[in-house]
């Protein structure tokens, strides 16, 4: 909307049609009242506000939130990040199976604990309770010895583990494994790591697929998300993960590993 908005004030030419589909209900029912326009090309229009303070309001809506209260003013909290991030970790140093915790307030970090080498970011809550076989999990993946002894376990939470805090605290750990789902959001999620944290980040999966296809067994909501996943193992060098997609024509999600 914001993009918009600007190229409206710049007198520049826009999808009219597009623009209106954003307009709240409201708006889009009174658009002849508040705008005029004069096409200039195929999908494209010259819009003059007719009435200012609407345009003025509709500004104010579209511009970025400086907070998450801000954001939610604007009618949605969650087009900013929150403030405030808890992270459930499992570590070397605890003395019981509850889990301790990190609170990241912006730039300052609340942490009871020395970090590990490396961490495993887990995505769900099963999988990061059983900590103990996803770390044999990554053993097995990897090659090389992974325990709590030199690696700390995070709850990633789904996509919470990609906010900046988060991504921010995590570029202290010399190494981040990623347990996620092998799906698309999984590999969405993965993509957005790696763009952060550079070759810190490992997508954990078997050397070899094969003994793994039956484990293949989501079937994907649309052909557009499988079609995605097979894109982005592909673009992401997971070779053999997209020959594991086309072979199943599944998906493959994490608590599958915890049944093996």
């Amino acid at each position: 909307m914001n993009d918009y908005l600007q190229k409206i004030l710049k007198g520049q030419a826009i999808n009219y049609e597009a623009f209106l589909k954003k307009l709240p209900e409201a708006l889009r029912q009174r658009h002849r009242e508040l705008f005029s326009t004069e096409k200039t090309g195929p999908n494209r229009w010259r819009v003059t506000v007719l009435d200012e303070a609407v345009f003025e309001t509709l500004r104010e809506q579209a511009a970025t939130p400086v907070s998450r209260v801000d954001a939610a003013r604007k009618g949605d909290s969650h087009r900013h990040d929150t403030e405030v991030s808890f992270l459930l970790v499992y570590h070397h140093a605890l003395e019981s199976t509850r889990p301790d915790s990190v609170v990241i307030t912006g730039d300052s970090v609340d942490i009871g604990f020395r970090p590990a080498p490396r961490v495993l970011v887990v995505e769900n809550e099963r999988n990061f309770y059983h900590y103990r076989q996803m770390l044999a999990f990554a053993w097995e993946c990897l090659g090389r010895p992974v325990d709590l002894t030199t690696c700390d376990v995070v709850l990633g939470g789904g996509n919470r583990i990609t906010r900046a805090a988060d991504l921010n605290w995590l570029a202290g750990y010399d190494e981040v494994l990623c347990a996620f789902d092998y799906d698309a959001g999984g590999l969405q999620m993965f993509a957005s790591v790696r763009t952060a944290l550079g070759d810190k980040a490992c997508y954990l999966q078997p050397a070899d697929w094969q003994p793994w296809l039956g484990c293949f067994r989501k079937t994907p909501d649309a052909t557009e998300r499988f079609t995605k996943a097979i894109m982005l193992a592909e673009d992401l060098g997971f070779v053999s993960l997209a020959q594991a997609f086309r072979a199943s024509g599944k998906f493959m999600e994490q608590e599958m590993i915890l049944d093996e």
